[in-house]
């Protein structure tokens, strides 16, 4: 699922873990819209717990952030550079999420996300 042309990596510090329990979880790979990304220094990023709609019987379509209006099936598994535009991403459909360990702006979107009807039951947010 490459989506840009070559491959780059680049890591300043080590991801955020934003699992209760790493063993009890299942994702899949993604697109993430560049819509998705806040400024965060001179980068643009789409941050790890940021609720996501996904097409599971189309990975290739691209993500679109749940509100209270779109019930969310998935949450980003770890932050996402889309500085240069939409990018591969991990896509957290089944697990446990410390909700402590988010940005507190994405906290609260996961708040408003929640509110919505038809909300996936297989993500569990709690705070260890």
């Amino acid at each position: 699922m490459l989506n840009r042309s070559g491959i780059s990596k680049t890591t300043a510090v080590s991801p955020k873990q934003i699992l209760a329990n790493v063993e009890l979880q299942s994702s899949v790979g993604c697109i993430v819209d560049a819509t998705l990304g806040v400024d965060v220094g001179t980068r643009k990023i789409a941050k790890a717990g940021t609720p996501i709609v996904i097409d599971l019987m189309d990975l290739q379509a691209p993500v679109e952030k749940a509100d209270a209006t779109k019930a969310l099936n998935a949450v980003l598994l770890h932050d996402v550079d889309v500085t240069s535009g939409d990018a591969n991403g991990t896509a957290l459909v089944f697990g446990f999420v410390n909700v402590n360990r988010v940005d507190e702006d994405v906290a609260t979107l996961i708040t408003t996300a929640l509110e919505a009807t038809g909300v996936s039951e297989l993500i569990t947010f709690m705070k260890a």
